[in-house]
């Protein structure tokens, strides 16, 4: 979600500043790519096809998306299509927080699986976000209050060790979203789920956390439960980091493991900075590359620089044309792939029906 940042120091303050930056990977071709299985081992056929997908238009096309709130359905992305004149070829929503009657609320899930269906079977591919609620409240919870909030570290050791009244807790909220996510996989919709997003950054609860406990921790906890616990085969993770504006916000400090990541995005509401895109490459061990979240996509040009980004996610409401470009006339461009684009419903590992 679309943050506004201070400019100031903030008074939060890197929770684990005893543990030591890791060393920055060494800096790779900018069209690094070097195809891998899904890191779910049993993986859908859809997931592996989407997957197989984006391995064959990295550096060469990007899939234009926008997200929606749940409670909203496609306002956005008729938005979208309203300026663009096609339409989005990604499909992203969330999973919900928030009371009754919200854009994010929590009560709309069963509503968000009918649609992604009907979306997926239209031909456009699907994307995930999950706005966790903090394992030490209930559903309902805000925005600004609940979900921008903080653990203490004693908190943050006992939600990553098992067995812990707060492991527990948030095993209880994370076996809820799991049932709207078999749904899907029964539906065979497979989905590029991105958890625990903008993981570096430390406006979100789970966030900022580097070191044993730390952020990546959680998330190979939620992918471990997920997958392993749920039995969960049509996701397709998706790593996310917002930019590394600070020394304590690098990458590296924050990556998991390419054993369970597929993806690796950025969340940028800025300048598409090449030291961005050369810090995630470096990481991914030739993976696709993705732009999560952003209000303004990258001008055409950007691509030739920053070739792997396979696709960017307007966030909602947020759809508008640029000082220097149209939307209009970047879904033109050949490198952009919309929903109604010959060559991406060729290509394309959905059949619509």
């Amino acid at each position: 979600m679309a943050q506004t940042q201070p400019t100031t120091a903030p008074v939060w303050i890197d929770p684990q500043p005893d543990v030591a930056h890791l060393p920055k990977p060494t800096t790779q071709p900018i069209d690094w790519l070097v195809e891998h299985d899904p890191v779910t081992p049993d993986a859908s056929p859809e997931a592996r096809a989407l997957l197989k997908f984006l391995y064959s238009i990295s550096c060469q096309h990007t899939l234009t998306g926008q997200h929606n709130y749940a409670a909203e359905q496609e306002i956005s992305t008729y938005a979208a299509f309203a300026l663009a004149g096609k339409t989005p070829a990604i499909y992203g929503t969330d999973l919900g927080f928030a009371k009754a009657g919200d854009h994010d609320s929590a009560y709309v899930r069963q509503e968000t699986v009918q649609e992604l269906i009907r979306q997926y079977k239209n031909g456009t591919l699907i994307t995930i976000t999950w706005h966790a609620v903090p394992p030490t409240k209930d559903e309902p919870v805000t925005f600004h209050d609940d979900v921008q909030s903080h653990l203490t570290r004693a908190q943050f050791v006992e939600l990553t060790t098992p067995g812990t009244p707060l492991f527990e807790r948030w095993a209880a909220q994370v076996d809820v979203i799991a049932v709207y996510l078999k749904q899907l996989q029964d539906a065979h919709v497979p989905v590029l789920f991105r958890p625990y997003h903008e993981m570096n950054g430390d406006w979100f609860w789970w966030g900022g956390w580097r070191g044993v406990h730390g952020t990546k921790t959680l998330y190979r906890q939620i992918r471990d439960r997920l997958v392993n616990r749920h039995r969960l085969t049509n996701l397709i993770w998706v790593w996310n980091v917002d930019r590394p504006s600070r020394q304590d916000r690098q990458f590296v400090d924050y990556f998991p493991g390419n054993d369970c990541v597929d993806v690796l995005s950025l969340d940028c509401y800025g300048h598409f900075e090449p030291s961005y895109y050369d810090e995630l490459n470096a990481l991914s061990d030739g993976k696709p590359l993705a732009i999560a979240e952003t209000g303004l996509p990258p001008a055409i040009a950007v691509y030739r620089r920053q070739p792997k980004w396979t696709w960017y996610l307007i966030w909602a409401g947020m759809a508008k044309n640029s000082p220097d470009f149209t939307l209009a006339e970047m879904v033109k461009d050949p490198r952009m792939f919309s929903l109604e684009d010959a060559e991406y419903q060729q290509l394309s590992p959905v059949n619509p029906r």
